[in-house]
């Protein structure tokens, strides 16, 4: 074992020592009399004091760590309650399967992924990221979060945080469409209490170029690589004539973008397409709710529908990384996985940041923090043989 991860498994069970130590004391002040009561409430309080004293002494990557596994203890049919509800919405509408893994990208692109995304209100004024262009109108899967967050209320109340429902719901939108491709979510996030949507226009968006695309992600500690394979995800889901049709004219002039295929967005298109046309198209030609890698099949045909979907193929070492993909699914499949979970763990909230949201549009009231914080004891577990290192 690398010296690193062993200091870390090392503090982390040291740190499970003393929550142990809580847990017990704990026990000892619900369980003693009125007369005993003032002094194990004294137990308890330094048990707190001395586990977050020593807790916090821990290395930065090793308070951050998440882990496979996280609310087995705490919240054993956790991922199962968030499978159910977006089993439930993808039966009605399989669309959404694209729209909740945007939503987790979204997120954890913006300030790292704490839910911010989910906010409806910023606290400290303006526009929320969800108002904001690059997210509005074309951001869905809302109601199938507060769905899941209504029936985790129900079966452990203040324990998962909407970060992690974001996360197991984009897991279990691709095993959805991708049949094949299941993976473990290493979890533990605790949500945001802040959404600048400021900060959203940092998001990679669809008229970008090649080596903005790439410094975009590099931005986040993610490789150019790796930015190809998530794009892949477009397989998936609608873009909005905004998002395409204006820069395709250019495309079109300079030859980079089938006339046959334009012909008919621009016949989809109203002339007068603005933000808030509520007029969609696939992205993937012929598999648009499956996820599969045509996607990048369709590239070299000058048939990716966005001008950043286009710009893969314009560059010699993405091409490569294109070609690839187009050629072997499963390749592209494994390295999705390993992005998807990389994306997940970027500056992920833990410990005692941030806080569980009861309702994930809102941050809590003093009354539900107070609540919520009360539970954190019981939330933090501590490292296991199962933990999953960030990338």
């Amino acid at each position: 074992m690398p010296a690193e991860l062993s200091t870390q498994h090392t503090h982390t069970r040291y740190c499970a020592v003393e929550r142990s130590l809580y847990t017990i004391l704990l026990s000892v002040s619900h369980t003693s009399d009125l007369t005993t009561m003032a002094s194990s409430s004294g137990l308890a309080g330094l048990a707190v004091l001395l586990t977050a004293v020593l807790c916090l002494q821990l290395p930065a990557a090793s308070r951050a760590q998440l882990q496979v596994g996280f609310y087995d203890t705490t919240c054993p049919n956790a991922e199962s309650i968030v499978q159910q509800a977006v089993a439930d919405a993808f039966a009605t509408n399989s669309g959404v399967a694209a729209g909740l893994i945007r939503l987790h990208f979204h997120d954890c692109f913006v300030n790292g992924c704490d839910a911010s995304v989910l906010l409806s209100v910023n606290p400290a004024g303006g526009d929320p990221e969800r108002d904001t262009p690059p997210n509005n109108p074309s951001l869905r899967g809302f109601e199938v979060v507060d769905a899941a967050r209504a029936a985790l209320e129900q079966s452990c109340p203040s324990t998962v945080s909407c970060a992690d429902i974001l996360a197991f719901a984009a897991r279990d939108s691709i095993n959805l469409t991708g049949s094949d491709v299941f993976y473990q979510v290493p979890s533990g996030r605790r949500d945001g209490s802040v959404s600048n949507g400021s900060l959203a226009f940092t998001l990679p968006g669809p008229n970008l170029t090649a080596d903005e695309l790439v410094k975009g992600f590099a931005d986040r500690n993610m490789t150019a690589e790796e930015m190809v394979v998530l794009s892949g995800t477009h397989t998936l889901g609608r873009s909005h004539c905004n998002s395409f049709i204006v820069r395709n004219r250019e495309r079109l002039a300079s030859g980079t973008i089938s006339p046959a295929y334009q012909a008919l967005l621009e016949a989809l298109c109203p002339a007068n397409t603005s933000r808030f046309t509520n007029v969609t198209t696939e992205i993937d030609l012929s598999t648009p709710t499956v996820l599969d890698n045509n996607y990048y099949k369709l590239l070299p045909l000058n048939l990716g529908l966005h001008f950043s979907d286009d710009q893969l193929i314009r560059n010699a070492t993405l091409k490569a990384s294109v070609d690839s993909f187009a050629a072997n699914e499963t390749l592209w499949k494994e390295k999705l996985v390993a992005a998807m979970i990389k994306m997940g763990e970027l500056q992920p909230k833990t410990g005692a940041e941030g806080e569980i949201r009861l309702n994930c549009s809102i941050v809590n009231t003093a009354s539900s923090s107070s609540s919520s914080s009360a539970r954190l004891i019981e939330v933090l577990r501590p490292g296991s043989d199962n933990e999953v290192a960030s990338s």
